[in-house]
């Protein structure tokens, strides 16, 4: 499981302006299973999302896809975690403990 932190790096004018793509390319990764919650962070200086991906690799080119890295109105960073405990509704994504 993967955290994705996203920290704007242009005005927020700016990421206005990409906002529909970004939410069009959230919608594609919900579609796809891959993303599990995102939002805004507060202030809003950026925002996070939980996912789910293979391996690091993966999920790394994902978010070189987001229509924000494009417009280079954000710089992600990419924190991997073993979910062992979860919600049940997350139960599917629950890892052995290493």
């Amino acid at each position: 499981m993967f955290v994705l932190e996203l920290t704007y790096t242009a005005p927020i004018e700016a990421v206005d302006v990409v906002l529909e793509a970004h939410v069009t390319w959230l919608d594609e990764q919900y579609a796809k299973g891959v993303f599990l919650a995102s939002g805004p962070r507060n202030p809003r200086d950026g925002g996070v999302i939980l996912a789910v991906a293979e391996d690091r690799a993966a999920i790394e080119r994902i978010a070189a896809t987001d229509p924000f890295v494009g417009a280079g109105v954000c710089a992600y960073r990419v924190t991997e975690f073993a979910a062992t405990k979860t919600a049940p509704e997350l139960e599917r994504h629950r890892e052995a403990p290493r």
